[in-house]
């Protein structure tokens, strides 16, 4: 059974007119010392335990003020309402040295007299997220200046711990037999609930007076600080009411449409057991909403999923339903009887497939409506692609909406299973924001997160913002290569050049390790990914525990040329020339001990018992390979399928080799596995091939940037992308057309092939950009404005 509604999607911004403070407007002694107001909490619980808290404070205004900025934070999360209205979420996630505040105009939802400003208040305690740091329970709101300080938290606030909020769904890790570290589903018990607790006519007589804990002190200031405060550096998010297309199945019951655009409420008579599948037609990631009357007793069970299995736990196809059951994270909504109750998710949930199970018992339940409030990172598409080959067009929005659904308050590897930000994925990550959107402030979020991740050791943590440690060795060598791909695409120096030390101890840590015999890396501690499905599972490469790995070997070489020049480039000369000699030492000698003539191929340790195309790739990117071997020794990478082959995460890495093979042009023929995951429905790029645990991971999303810096072949050529190279790799393609931002304006590539060696087009680039045009072994300079080309 599939029904679909008429109207698929409904466009409604919740919060639309929530202006955003900037830190400009932040009153400079806010950061220069402790707040006026305190962080607050509820006097009667346990600070670090499970628990969800009504904060609420009504304040007397004689007109409406045209301004009235607040900074809001909690720990974990919060929602503030004012007057009824919801306004904004967050925190968006760091640590406890950098916990994030947002600076909002609530303006907009004041009125004379009385105002009721409330906020909903979460800590899950040892059930949180992996990604969720915390010390306690706390809320805390500042006023910005005198007449916003009638806001302020302390003990004037009213304060409910709810007995409606119980953790569920605890074991999905367990039932989905994979790594899953979300958090736990909510259990909402409506009889216990307080509703209508942010609305101004409620009454709080009977809440508790909230505890002062402390004067909170942004970054720089305080003496005993529990946290330590920092303006958001990314944008509030807003919400968008969308709706399901489909309803795929229904159990127990029939169901027409109507209720899923809100038209005609479904009713489910007492006494029953029903089910009903609803079809999202693609992944998404937001709030999920129900609205539900009467049904007192009864039980609505909410189960989210990317796919369906079938009962060998096979995914298949992902649009297949037909002996298919659902798994996965889970909410449970009790009803109270009450009308138009609506439940709603404390924090986000990722899915494509909605099942409700719903027990009534002596009531009738009437499920009013249910829709998703969408959310996320507000990427905005400013990029655009196309070519004689239309299939394209779907892996370019595929891979867009990938990109878009991993980007919340950080990068997400996996919305659905993780929602943590791993260096590896975020590199990619980000060079897909930088084309795609033009927007740098989750990158620079991101580069600055790992940043203060630092171990003693001097490494980044593999994963950050993270309440567990993990150190990813390669994965802090990626952070250096982050930070160099911000160097090339911003002109930002004093960002940039913050980093030096701390890339100079990442190298520094490597050094000590090396082999002094081999002039290889030795025996590296800590868990050293390099990608899936290859190296006995866990991804660690030959050589990394005991020694001599090709593949950690040559990334370090990479790396330290890349370190060259950033450190050049702040006329760190003497450091600069090391990290080159170094670069140039351990390339020659990885080079004489792995690299075997019969084979052409470089061998994962000097006793060449294994091979992959990892060590092959790194070869290339580092220097390593003599230039003239290069482009042979790549053809066999491609062709011998008996060596370790790469999955999705590390085909970023071998498209940069074949560029710098020169064999760029074989790019487009090397995008079968992004087609094979459209035919078998994903709507969003898989985490590795098949069988796969998550089905939207942006790793996988690198077309999205290759189809404009390949294919179009746009590339800064100089930093801060003061200069442009445009040398496009077509292929088979007769037609290829692009369109990126770039921070002086649109920079456009139309191109037309001409016969098997010639190609017209034209060109256009924004004032005050030039660059080199590049085909075929000739060049030709390029200027701001529009030119053609006729080679």
């Amino acid at each position: 059974m599939k029904f679909k509604m008429n109207l698929i999607t409904v466009c409604l911004i919740i919060s639309s007119n929530v202006t955003m403070g900037q830190n400009s407007q932040i009153q400079p002694e806010l950061l220069k010392g402790a707040w006026p107001a305190f962080w607050i909490t509820h006097p009667k619980t346990q600070q670090r335990e499970y628990g969800v808290y009504h904060f609420r404070k009504t304040i007397n205004l004689n007109k409406v003020p045209k301004s009235f900025l607040i900074h809001v934070t909690a720990d974990n999360k919060y929602r503030l309402y004012v007057n009824g209205n919801p306004v904004c979420s967050g925190p968006a996630r760091g640590d406890l040295f950098n916990w994030y505040f947002e600076s909002v105009d609530i303006a907009p939802f004041l009125k004379q007299g009385n105002n009721t400003i409330a906020a909903l208040v979460w800590n899950m305690g040892d059930l949180a997220a992996v990604a969720q740091i915390s010390n306690q329970t706390g809320f805390v709101i500042q006023g910005n200046g005198e007449s916003e300080k009638i806001v302020n938290t302390d003990s004037s606030w009213k304060v409910l711990k709810s007995n409606a909020y119980s953790p569920c769904s605890l074991n999905n890790g367990e039932k989905l037999g994979a790594y899953m570290v979300v958090g736990p589903g909510d259990r909402v018990d409506a009889s216990l609930y307080p509703w209508g607790w942010e609305k101004p006519d409620f009454k709080d007589s009977t809440w508790e007076t909230s505890l002062q804990i402390v004067h909170p002190d942004p970054v720089g200031y305080g003496t005993d600080n529990r946290w330590t405060l920092s303006p958001r550096t990314i944008p509030v998010f807003k919400e968008t009411l969308t709706r399901f297309p489909f309803l795929r199945r229904a159990v127990g019951t029939f169901a027409g449409t109507n209720f899923l655009i809100g038209r005609t409420p479904l009713t489910i008579p007492p006494n029953q057991t029903v089910s009903v599948l609803l079809d999202n037609s693609v992944n998404t990631t937001g709030y999920p909403e129900i609205i539900t009357s009467r049904g007192q007793g009864a039980s609505v069970k909410l189960t989210y999923a990317e796919s369906l299995f079938d009962d060998k736990g096979i995914k298949g196809n992902r649009n297949e339903i037909l002996n298919k059951a659902i798994k996965g994270n889970e909410d449970i909504f009790l009803p109270d009887g009450g009308e138009k109750r609506n439940f709603r998710p404390l924090w986000i949930r990722s899915f494509r497939y909605l099942q409700l199970d719903i027990i009534t018992k002596d009531e009738p339940l009437m499920i009013n409506d249910i829709y998703v409030m969408k959310t996320g990172y507000p990427l905005e598409m400013k990029a655009s692609f196309s070519s004689s080959d239309a299939t394209l067009k779907e892996i370019w929005n595929v891979g867009w909406r990938t990109a878009q659904l991993c980007a919340g308050d950080q990068y997400y590897d996996t919305p659905y299973y993780e929602q943590l930000q791993y260096t590896g994925d975020s590199r990619i990550q980000a060079l897909i924001s930088l084309y795609m959107s033009g927007d740098d402030r989750l990158m620079k979020k991101s580069i600055l997160d790992f940043y203060h991740s630092r171990n003693p050791e001097g490494l980044t943590q593999g994963r950050y913002p993270s309440n567990r440690l993990q150190i990813i060795p390669p994965f802090s060598l990626f952070w250096v290569s982050m930070v160099h791909d911000y160097w090339l695409h911003r002109k930002d120096d004093a960002f940039v050049k913050q980093f030096i030390p701390a890339i100079s101890e990442i190298l520094q840590w490597f050094r000590t390790r090396m082999d002094k015999d081999k002039k290889m890396l030795g025996a590296l501690t800590w868990w050293n990914f390099v990608d899936w499905d290859n190296f006995n599972g866990w991804g660690v490469p030959p050589g990394a525990d005991k020694g001599n790995s090709s593949i950690l070997t040559l990334q370090y070489a990479y790396t330290l040329n890349q370190a060259a020049d950033l450190f050049s480039a702040f006329e760190y000369t003497a450091e600069a020339e090391n990290f080159k000699t170094q670069a140039s030492e351990i390339n020659q000698a990885t080079f004489m001990s792995c690299f075997n003539a019969e084979k052409g191929l470089i061998a994962d340790t000097p006793e060449q018992l294994s091979y992959s195309q990892h060590g092959g790739i790194w070869a290339v990117l580092s220097g390593a390979m003599p230039q003239n071997e290069v482009p042979r020794m790549m053809k066999k990478l491609l062709e011998d399928k008996s060596i370790g082959q790469v999955t999705f995460f590390y085909r970023f890495y071998l498209t940069q080799a074949l560029k710098k093979a020169g064999l760029e042009d074989i790019y487009y023929e090397q995008l079968t596995p992004w087609r094979d995951m459209l035919k078998l429905g994903l709507t969003t790029f898989a985490e590795k091939p098949e069988p796969t645990r998550s089905d939207c991971h942006a790793w996988s999303a690198s077309p999205n940037y290759d189809f404009l810096a390949t294919i179009c072949g746009i590339m800064p050529d100089a930093p801060g992308f003061s200069k442009v190279l445009i040398k496009p790799a077509m292929g088979k393609l007769t037609v290829a057309e692009g369109s990126m931002p770039h921070p002086l304006g649109q920079i456009t590539v139309k191109l037309k092939r001409s016969g098997d060696n010639g190609i017209t087009g034209d060109i256009t680039l924004p004032e005050g950009l030039t660059g080199t045009f590049a085909w075929k072994n000739k060049t030709s300079k390029l200027h701001g404005g529009k030119q053609t080309i006729d080679y």
